[in-house]
């Protein structure tokens, strides 16, 4: 007995650290300024007091961040960690409301480009497609195809939808010369003009509004829409949060729309939430890439509440090798890999020279959902909340996702598009999206959503069934009760319960049953057939047979895993290695035999002490 609970408490010990000591991303970020926010209830002299006060001290100038910083008196040191201790132990602290890093964000790693599209096969490239566009490269586009977007274009074009392209910056190569542009800003800089210096906002602008039907190059999804250029990347690809806040903050005071940010990283930051906040009150809807770091967690500032986390599929459906994962997303779109990229008309970084070129990457996947989302907004559905609902609602299910890799599912232009005309989104709609997608529709659970509740229901009943043969020898208390549940089914509505950006595992360990334990870590729907054997129960009852109450755990273990293999025998019949044919049937047929023998020998000879 004491074994038993020695192991029950290391087990709930493990689940708590987990759960308990995830820092994740919320300080991670680098960053070599800090960011003083004044009251603004300050008068102008304390705070040029202060500012003095700094410069005297730690020998380091505060400036303002930029030419829009006066109004909230956003000032930036240059500064590390011990800095920033110092200053918000300082008198200064009381005179401002947050001290904080100034995190540096960029384009998100391991994005990768090709320029293998050559300019004078332009003309050599045609389409087939009834609706498609005139651009004679529209056919390589198998992303705009995967999302629908030629019947979205039959009800909405985006016409005068602002959406602000908040990287590094968008230049007018030949393919956006058509597409209309409203002022923008270069916050790196501190210039009106915020021209590309690297490619990546020039891609990600064209897949959001490339210019369409001009007989040259590539499509867009929203052509008809208004790009914002604000460039807050550096060459280099990385910039603050001071700038990035201070755009998201400009697109909201100069009529976008959306916003999209196809940048990320580490450090969760006062002064972006206040933005996030700001711009979503003043009615913008916000799309952000969750990351290419292949983690159960999405970036900053897609991992804000009101921002929409996207992440990133590939030709085929299936995630993208790199893309993030898990609670924090949102949304899929195409985003590209190494078989197939993501094809806009954008600048050679090394030249400047306009050319067509292939990118990889959430920040591929969430231009396509800013796109859409100005489709939306065009037709008539202008509340980002309602946005957000229309992209969720609209897009293609996928079933069997255990890790969350889809979020809601994937883009379908057309359907948000659908959706959109039909009206406003309202609380019904919200709960026939919860009805049809999660926790509230039965099909969820009978069909195969994240558990599958009437096998679960069946295995835990037919290992009942299987002691009830031997009721004679077997004491019905708590010890063969758990140990049935455990081989079973496990706690199995904890597999589809999630935290915001938690690890998953620990809910999926304690959902699953004995059989299912080798898919704990990947999430992978086959059975391991090491588990998914006779072998962990001959351990169990090898370990716990001279235990008086242990052993009856370990039969009732042994008698749940022969119920769970015996039904999975007959509804999902898979093995790693073996497949899901006659022979992984046979294979957890006879095991489940093999378990049954094992606990009547167990529990042969003893007399049922209740």
């Amino acid at each position: 007995m004491k074994k038993l609970l020695l192991l029950c408490l290391f087990f709930v010990f493990g689940i708590w650290f987990a759960v308990f000591n995830f820092k994740g991303l919320a300080n991670q970020g680098e960053f070599s300024s800090i960011i003083l926010d004044f009251r603004e209830d300050i008068p102008a002299a304390a705070i040029t007091k202060d500012l003095k006060e700094i410069y005297s001290q730690y020998n380091e100038k505060a400036i303002l961040n930029s030419a829009f910083s006066v109004k909230d008196n956003i000032y930036i040191v240059e500064g590390d960690k011990t800095l920033l201790k110092s200053l918000k132990r300082s008198p200064i602290a009381k005179n401002t409301e947050y001290i904080e890093p100034n995190y540096v964000y960029g384009i998100p790693k391991n994005e990768t480009w090709n320029c293998d599209v050559k300019t004078k096969s332009i003309a050599q490239t045609t389409n087939n497609s009834f609706n498609a566009p005139n651009d004679p490269l529209y056919s390589q586009q198998w992303n705009l195809q995967k999302v629908n977007v030629e019947q979205a274009w039959e009800k909405s074009k985006g016409d005068g939808v602002v959406v602000a392209v908040i990287d590094t910056g968008v230049s007018r190569v030949p393919d956006l010369k058509q597409t209309n542009f409203v002022k923008g800003y270069d916050f790196v800089n501190d210039k009106e003009n915020a021209a590309d210096d690297n490619g990546h906002g020039t891609h990600v602008a064209g897949t959001i509004a490339q210019s369409t039907n001009n007989n040259y190059g590539v499509a867009g999804i929203a052509y008809k829409a208004k790009i914002m250029p604000l460039k807050v990347l550096a060459r280099s690809g990385g910039g603050t949060v001071a700038d990035i806040a201070e755009a998201i903050r400009f697109a909201a005071d100069n009529g976008a729309a959306v916003i999209n940010m196809s940048l990320g990283g580490g450090g969760e930051s006062q002064i972006m939430k206040e933005a996030i906040d700001y711009a979503f009150s003043k009615k913008v809807a916000i799309v952000a890439a969750a990351g290419n770091s292949n983690k159960n967690a999405s970036a900053y500032p897609a991992r804000y509440p009101k921002v929409l986390s996207v992440a990133s599929i590939g030709a085929t459906g299936k995630k993208s090798s790199f893309s993030n994962y898990g609670a924090g997303v949102d949304i899929s779109a195409p985003g590209g890999d190494n078989d197939a990229k993501v094809l806009q008309e954008t600048i050679d970084p090394r030249n400047g020279n306009p050319v067509f070129a292939g990118f990889m990457g959430t920040s591929m996947a969430s231009p396509h959902v800013a796109g859409v989302a100005a489709l939306i907004e065009n037709a008539g559905v202008t509340d980002p909340e309602e946005v957000y609902s229309v992209l969720k609602n609209s897009s293609l299910k996928i079933k069997q996702d255990p890790l969350n890799y889809y979020g809601a599912g994937q883009l379908d232009a057309a359907a948000a598009v659908k959706l959109a005309i039909r009206g406003k989104i309202t609380w019904n709609d919200f709960v026939r999206w919860l009805r049809d997608n999660g926790y509230l529709n039965p099909r969820f659970w009978f069909d195969g959503g994240a558990v599958s509740l009437l096998p679960k229901i069946v295995m835990v009943i037919v290992g009942y069934l299987l002691a009830w043969f031997l009721r004679n020898y077997l004491p019905f208390g708590w010890a063969l009760n758990s140990g049935i549940v455990m081989g079973s089914a496990g706690i199995f509505f904890l597999k589809g319960f999630y935290i915001f950006d938690l690890p998953q595992w620990p809910f999926r360990l304690m959902g699953s049953s004995i059989p299912e334990l080798g898919n704990t870590v990947i999430g992978s729907i086959q059975l391991n057939p090491f588990f998914a054997s006779v072998l962990i129960p001959f351990i169990l009852l090898a370990l716990l047979l001279s235990h008086p109450q242990g052993k009856w755990f370990a039969i009732g273990t042994t008698l749940g895993v022969s119920g769970c293999l015996a039904v999975s025998a007959f509804v999902s019949p898979a093995l790693w290695g073996i497949g899901a044919g006659a022979l992984a049937q046979s294979f957890l047929i006879v095991n489940a035999l093999l378990c049954f023998g094992l606990a009547y020998v167990a529990s042969k000879g003893e007399k049922q002490t209740a």
